[in-house]
């Protein structure tokens, strides 16, 4: 009897294994620092929530990107998927909302290791836009707290007090809880 452990060091040793092709990302990752925000559009965080459709027996995606600074959800997405192209556009749309599309402003979007956000459509985007990509470090959800805290305000006070029949129902019940948290002051809502 013999393992592929074995297998394998045995041919190590013999010098039959073909080198390993080295990996080298197109986009560097830069891990997130702490920063000092005094005033807006100097750092936004951005996530995927899973709600799900009880009528459909399936979920739905809807990806926020939130001001550090004023806790406004800048722009969001809702849909059955969530994939690189669509944070890329989330991206260009909360600029577009700003204003800052075309402009020199330098900013910082902070994101998970999620495959929507490593995707290189949504890294060459960020390079596009001329914005800065930090991701936080792997199991550390507390450095894109802001997002997370929202996203759970959103379970608390949208999700779970529905059971969405339809997809639309869905979009409709938090894209209104959307409008009603940014008319509303958020430190009043975490209070």
């Amino acid at each position: 009897m013999i393992n592929k452990k074995k297998v394998y060091r045995l041919c190590k040793e013999l010098g039959l294994l073909r080198p390993q092709r080295k990996v080298r990302p197109k986009h560097p990752k830069r891990l997130a620092r702490n920063r000092v925000v005094t005033g807006p559009n100097q750092l936004w965080e951005t996530d995927v929530k899973y709600g799900y459709i009880e009528g459909e027996r399936r979920f739905f995606f809807i990806m926020s990107v939130l001001d550090v600074y004023d806790r406004s959800v800048v722009a969001s997405h809702i849909g059955l998927s969530a994939t690189g192209k669509d944070a890329a556009l989330t991206l260009g749309n909360a600029l577009w909302e700003r204003k800052l599309l075309h402009s020199d402003h330098r900013l910082v979007i902070r994101t998970d290791n999620g495959p929507q956000f490593i995707a290189d459509v949504f890294e060459e985007a960020c390079s596009r836009y001329g914005v800065e990509h930090e991701r936080i470090p792997a199991r550390t959800p507390n450095k894109n707290a802001h997002i997370e805290a929202f996203h759970r305000l959103l379970e608390d006070e949208c999700l779970s007090l529905h059971e969405f029949e339809t997809y639309g129902e869905g979009y409709e019940q938090v894209a209104k809880y959307m409008e009603f948290y940014n008319e509303h002051d958020p430190d009043a809502l975490v209070s």
